[in-house]
């Protein structure tokens, strides 16, 4: 991929640790009027939709046969099964919202996030965890979408998806939820400032301040 102006942010976490509500709670304190606009990927998925949710507002609810005949149009920018359900991501979609220099938020597993650091290393991966087993098998109960079976191997599933925090550049522990979402936004606000996204960004006041130099300077 080439050189994006946006930053694509991949937010990977076990079920109920908050990384979907983390990213809600960020997109809304800023909206598309600040100056690093940002939104959440809206994933391709084969799972049915849970009460509430909107097709083409939370995932594209597509059908087994669709998603594989995706697959082998090379659709995805990354795409994982996960509890017999596919899940993906929409490669031109994510590459054009870049480009147009608005920061883009994967909500994926661990298989997903490893596939979109092989194509783009620049992305910014950040692993949520939950303060213990125990509150994380509490909020799993306090969603009430899920069969005590499902709650239990989705807890069994957890250790395995932990397991990987150590192949992402941040780790948060998702303990008291504003903490949890300042830690995140600091996160955000750092990576926003590396030297070759501000050299994209700010390449006419790196022209006005050095002149001739200023290419030579920021290579």
């Amino acid at each position: 991929m080439s050189a994006q102006l946006g930053n694509l942010f991949i937010l990977a976490a076990p079920s109920g640790a908050g990384k979907s509500s983390l990213i809600k709670a960020l997109l809304e304190k800023h909206d598309t009027a600040d100056a690093y606009p940002m939104q959440v990927s809206v994933s391709h998925t084969t799972r049915l939709p849970r009460p509430g949710e909107v097709d083409g507002v939370h995932y594209h609810f597509v059908s087994r046969q669709q998603f594989e005949e995706l697959i082998e149009l090379g659709v995805f920018f990354e795409w994982a099964e996960v509890f017999g359900n596919y899940y993906g991501t929409s490669r031109v979609t994510i590459e054009q919202t870049l480009h147009q220099g608005t920061d883009v938020f994967l909500d994926i597993d661990w298989q997903g996030a490893r596939q979109v650091k092989k194509l783009l290393p620049d992305a910014c991966g950040i692993f949520i965890l939950p303060p213990s087993t125990a509150v994380l098998k509490e909020r799993l109960n306090k969603r009430g979408q899920d069969s005590d079976e499902v709650i239990a191997a989705r807890m069994q599933e957890a250790v395995s998806e932990m397991s990987h925090y150590n192949e992402f550049d941040y780790v948060l522990v998702n303990d008291d939820f504003a903490t949890a979402l300042g830690d995140l936004e600091s996160v955000v606000r750092a990576h926003r400032q590396r030297t070759s996204k501000q050299k994209m960004r700010h390449t006419d006041l790196l022209q006005d301040l050095l002149g001739d130099q200023s290419t030579d300077e920021c290579e």
